[in-house]
C-alpha cells in the first residue's frame, strides 16, 4: 500500500471484529494483498483489510456497509464463526508535525503507510480478543462462584464430574488461544523490519493496556481452572468413599448371611 490510498484523507476510521476462531488466510490469492506478516488486501472502495490467522479482521476506511460486505465474501473462510462479533473502533488522525501516539480517545500518525496500520491493527486485534476473553471469563466466574459456595454451605460440590472437567477444559482452550495463537504478550514481527515503529507500538500497547489485561486473564484463568480441580478432586474422593462403603457394607452382608446360613442350617 501506498499512501495514496488514503490521499488527502486526515481521519480515516478503523474498526476491529472478533469475528472467528480462525481465519483461513491461505484462499485469499484472489484478494489483492498489500502486504503480509499480517496480511493486508483492499477492500471496499477505497479502504484496506488486515486479517489475523486467529479470527479478526480490522479494516480501515470503510463505511459498515462495506464492512458487512467484505465479511459476507469471505465467510465461508471463516472457522467457527462468532454470532456476535466483538468490536472496538478508534479514529486515525495524521498529523506529520506531531508525535505519534493516542490522544483523545484517537491513534495520532505520521502517515498511513501499510507498517503503521499493520501495527495499529495488530493492537486492536489482540485488545478485541482479550475483550471476548474478558466477556467470556466473567461469565465463568458466575457459573464457578455457585459451586465454591455450595462446597462451603453444604460441604458436597453439588455438580457431577463431568460438568467440573468442561469448566478445566474451557479454561485451558482459552489460554492456548491466547497464548498460542494471538501471542498477546509478544510483539510483533513487523517490529524486526521496522525498529522505528518501536515507540509508537509501546505507546499503544500502554494505552491499550494489553500486558495488564493478559495479566489479570491468566490470574483468573489460574483462579477458575485451581477450583475446578479442586472440586473434581473432593468429588472423586468422594466417590472413592462411598464405593469404600458398598464394599463394607457387601462383606458385613456376606458375613451376615453366611452367619445365619450357619445357624439356621
Amino acid at each position: 500500500m501506498n499512501d495514496s490510498l488514503f490521499e488527502g484523507r486526515a481521519d480515516i476510521q478503523a474498526v476491529a471484529m472478533y469475528v472467528g476462531q480462525r481465519l483461513d488466510l491461505r484462499a485469499f490469492e484472489h484478494f489483492e494483498q498489500l502486504a503480509t506478516g499480517p496480511l493486508a488486501v483492499r477492500a471496499g472502495a477505497s479502504g484496506a483489510a488486515v486479517l489475523f490467522r486467529y479470527g479478526v479482521a480490522v479494516f480501515f476506511g470503510l463505511t459498515a456497509a462495506e464492512a458487512v460486505g467484505f465479511l459476507q465474501d469471505i465467510r465461508r473462510l471463516i472457522i467457527e464463526p462468532i454470532e456476535e462479533p466483538q468490536t472496538e473502533e478508534v479514529a486515525l488522525v495524521v498529523q506529520k508535525g506531531e508525535s505519534e501516539g493516542v490522544e483523545a480517545s484517537r491513534i495520532r500518525l505520521h502517515s498511513v503507510d501499510i507498517q503503521r496500520l499493520q501495527l495499529v491493527a495488530d493492537v486492536l486485534a489482540k485488545s478485541v480478543v482479550l475483550a471476548h476473553y474478558e466477556i467470556t471469563i466473567a461469565s465463568q466466574f458466575d457459573r464457578v462462584e455457585p459451586l465454591a459456595t455450595n462446597l462451603k454451605q453444604a460441604g458436597r460440590t453439588g455438580h457431577k464430574g463431568r460438568e467440573l472437567l468442561k469448566y478445566i477444559g474451557d479454561m485451558l482452550t482459552i489460554e492456548s488461544k491466547m497464548v498460542g495463537r494471538v501471542g498477546v504478550s509478544e510483539k510483533p514481527e513487523l517490529l524486526w523490519e521496522h525498529p522505528e515503529l518501536e515507540r509508537l507500538y509501546a505507546r499503544l500497547e500502554d494505552e491499550y493496556e494489553l500486558e495488564e489485561r493478559h495479566v489479570a486473564l491468566d490470574r483468573k484463568l489460574m483462579l477458575i481452572s485451581r477450583t475446578a480441580e479442586t472440586l473434581s478432586g473432593i468429588l472423586q474422593n468422594q466417590r472413592s468413599l462411598r464405593v469404600e462403603w458398598y464394599i463394607v457394607i457387601l462383606i458385613v452382608l456376606e458375613i451376615v448371611i453366611t452367619l445365619a446360613d450357619k445357624f439356621l442350617g
